[in-house]
């Protein structure tokens, strides 16, 4: 059975969304950063709450912190970085977010 870490979202993080997003959905469809925490931010906390160790370590020598690279709905792609704490539960503490989706459909 696959153990399940609590995992937290840093004020960071916040921080991080609402300088790549707008309160409010762009004139062309741009996501929300509500619709961000919405859609797309479950899929990244489940992956670190079930995944953690799989995960590729982030900075060298601190297995602590690691990465996730993951395509999403509203996001083409997004890059978060979280740190597992001293009680074992994990802290979402950045992203970076690719909104460019590619002008070519491959099926």
């Amino acid at each position: 059975m696959t153990s399940r870490r609590a995992v937290r979202v840093d004020q960071t993080f916040f921080d991080d969304l609402d300088r790549q997003l707008g309160s409010d959905r762009g004139p062309n469809g741009e996501p929300s950063t509500t619709g961000f925490i919405v859609i797309d931010l479950p899929t990244v906390v489940e992956e670190f709450a079930t995944h953690f160790d799989a995960l590729p370590i982030a900075y060298p020598d601190r297995p602590d912190y690691r990465v996730l690279v993951i395509g999403g709905t509203l996001a083409a792609a997004a890059v978060v970085i979280g740190q597992l704490v001293a009680d074992d539960s994990i802290v979402l503490l950045g992203i970076e977010l690719d909104l460019d989706w590619p002008d070519e459909q491959f099926d």
